[in-house]
């Protein structure tokens, strides 16, 4: 289900204060003072940054979501990003009871609001503390994905990166746009064209567009062009670049393209985009990790993700 707009008015509460804590919807206003919030740890909170980076430049509404922020008055400790993700942005630093209490008062945001979102995706301790108050209330998941390893690198990779690999082509959405949808139905376990498709093949031609895919073609068995591996910058703001949609056609596993193929997005990504390159990965994909460990990322924390 995709997210709709709430339509409530900047800073408007979203729960009962004599309830428990209470977040309160962010403003323009707010956004300079949001942003603060997501620097104290960048890597962990670029998911909700890039959307208030797009806010900033754009609007809240061609942000495709809506801002809350917490405590319901006074200087901002923490934010949430409420659109096709929940992103819930919390930093460790305030301590275990305000940290509890900002969960919370999301938590309850996010019962006023009622599901609208594809998945609450973050850090561990924070989303499974906010999932533990809304699974009372919304429906079951799909999956939860508790262990996920966040990794990163930010200087050069430890192995030579893949001279084949380069940026996609503004031309070539009718090559990319295939092995998008077999990674994502691979992933997720379904696939985002069945009901049509046209808001996932325009973030596909906008990521094209923008630079930050990344793909090897070769040439297929009749003579034309295929992807083989293809990686996409899902997420870039506060100078971290998140890679996300990781792909090696399964004809061609085995053949070594994954760990020079990451190790050139690095490198790309860090001399055209952001000094800081990100990803995160499910703990049990045991040969992803090994991958991405000889590239040369390193663990910096632990994400999880609740998927409707």
């Amino acid at each position: 289900m995709g997210w709709r707009p709430a339509l409530r008015d900047p800073r408007a509460a979203l729960s009962d204060a004599r309830r428990g804590p209470a977040a309160r919807v962010l403003g323009p206003a707010d956004l300079a003072a949001a942003r603060r919030v997501c620097a104290a740890d960048p890597v962990a909170s670029v998911l909700a940054a890039a959307r208030i980076d797009v806010a900033d430049r754009s609007g809240l509404a061609a942000a495709g979501g809506e801002l809350w922020g917490f405590p319901a008055s006074g200087p901002l400790e923490a934010v949430c990003w409420a659109g096709a993700n929940l992103v819930p942005v919390v930093p460790a630093a305030l301590g275990p009871r305000t940290v509890d209490e900002a969960v919370t008062a999301f938590a309850a945001a996010a019962r006023v609001q009622g599901r609208r979102s594809s998945s609450i995706v973050g850090d561990r301790a924070v989303v499974q503390r906010l999932w533990g108050l809304l699974s009372r209330v919304w429906p079951a998941p799909r999956e939860v994905r508790t262990d996920q390893p966040s990794l990163v690198i930010d200087r050069d990779p430890d192995v030579a990166p893949d001279p084949g690999v380069r940026r996609s082509r503004a031309t070539e959405l009718e090559l990319v746009l295939p092995a998008c949808v077999r990674m994502f139905t691979e992933e997720v376990g379904y696939s985002p064209v069945a009901a049509g498709g046209g808001a996932y093949a325009a973030r596909v031609r906008s990521l094209i567009a923008e630079g930050r895919s990344y793909v090897r073609v070769a040439e297929d068995p009749d003579g034309g062009a295929t992807v083989v591996f293809k990686a996409e910058l899902g997420a870039v703001a506060g100078g971290v670049a998140q890679v996300q949609g990781v792909w090696v056609d399964p004809a061609r596993r085995g053949e070594g393209l994954s760990i020079p193929g990451m190790a050139a997005v690095v490198a790309l990504a860090r001399r055209d985009v952001a000094p800081t390159v990100s990803l995160y990965v499910n703990a049990y994909n045991a040969p992803a990790l090994a991958a991405y460990r000889r590239v040369g990322f390193e663990q910096v924390g632990t994400f999880s993700t609740v998927l409707f």
